[in-house]
């Protein structure tokens, strides 16, 4: 393809990555190098016929021209990415120096705000992404394989999941494991303890979170799977079946190496979703005891009168690098299948 046609194909493309991606994050990027001013305090005293009374207020107009000055705020460097509320390196430095027993040293670090929520967002990655792409390929073998006139309103049933909005599902969830839900008032009837709550337990909360995140995605990858499943070449299926393949192994050496690439696709996208894990935490008020990264800079951005815009920035920074950490190894495993079939 000759280079002016190349570049008429994909010049749309680039400028809408360079305006809505690569901007964005370069702004990010320079916010998070700067805090917010520290206010301009001015006391003021009010006499009146019982004395004097001393009272302190913000000076406003002193303000207005320290920002019309230094919009970005104040110069701050590499200064948030390295305080306690993200990566805490002399937090961390002095919890090493003052412990010695590992275990209490791995506790003080993993309370820390930072990486309490990056363990968290961690656990709900790499919990959630493997369980929907295997539940998605159970759901779409199955479906595959039921009658023509059942396929429909079982795909139906399928995709409902997917069609409720994230903050929908998670509400509804929450209501259901209320003690007046019907999950809730269940098991409270199963154990015959009408104290159990769900909510009570941080490790039942990450559960049902973990739960959810598997019922919300699935659906994503069964449509994905069922797609490819139209299109494994039936002469190799017929052939499997003539040389006495049995069903396990038709779908194990024939259908799961030809659906292999959709399952990386759906793991980059599960992926980048999943760590970015954020509305089921607001739906299931789950703060207490989950927070994620993307919950930090809601936080930051909700701070009082005056929201930490650099704090935010640089956790979203650290967002950004983290999902490109965990894209490096199924972008670079396509690489070289890539490069393997060139």
């Amino acid at each position: 393809m000759p280079h002016r046609t190349f570049l008429a194909f994909i010049w749309p493309s680039l400028l809408a990555m360079i305006l809505f991606i690569a901007i964005p994050i370069i702004s990010v990027a320079y916010q998070s190098l700067y805090i917010e001013h520290e206010q301009i305090l001015v006391t003021s005293e009010n006499c009146g016929p019982f004395g004097c009374t001393s009272s302190v207020s913000v000076d406003r107009a002193a303000m207005a021209r320290l920002v019309e000055e230094q919009p970005a705020g104040r110069y701050n460097g590499l200064g948030t990415y390295t305080n306690a509320s993200h990566l805490a390196t002399d937090e961390i430095a002095a919890i090493v120096a003052s412990s010695e027993n590992f275990n209490e040293i791995r506790n003080r670090i993993m309370n820390l705000p930072f990486y309490k929520a990056l363990i968290f967002t961690l656990a709900y990655t790499f919990i959630v992404t493997p369980l929907v792409i295997v539940l998605g390929f159970v759901i779409a073998v199955v479906v595959n394989s039921i009658p023509q006139m059942l396929k429909g309103p079982v795909i139906f049933f399928s995709l409902l999941p997917m069609l409720v909005t994230p903050l929908v599902g998670s509400l509804v969830l929450f209501w259901m494991i209320d003690s007046r839900g019907i999950i809730g008032a269940g098991l409270q009837a199963l154990f015959g303890d009408p104290t159990l709550s769900l909510k009570a337990s941080p490790m039942l909360t990450w559960v049902t979170l973990f739960v959810y995140g598997v019922w919300h995605s699935a659906p994503f990858a069964f449509v994905v799977f069922y797609a490819g499943l139209q299109t494994v070449p039936t002469d190799t299926l017929e052939s499997a079946m003539v040389d006495g393949a049995s069903r396990w192994e038709r779908i194990r050496f024939v259908v799961m190496p030809y659906l292999l690439p959709l399952a990386s696709f759906i793991a980059l996208m599960q992926l980048m979703d999943n760590f970015r894990i954020f509305e089921p935490i607001i739906g299931f008020s789950a703060a207490a005891s989950a927070t994620s990264l993307s919950y930090l800079i809601y936080s930051d951005l909700r701070a009082g009168n005056s929201p930490l815009f650099g704090s935010a920035a640089a956790t979203s920074m650290l967002t950004i690098i983290g999902v490109i950490i965990l894209l490096l190894p199924v972008l670079h495993r396509n690489w070289r299948e890539f490069s393997r079939k060139v």
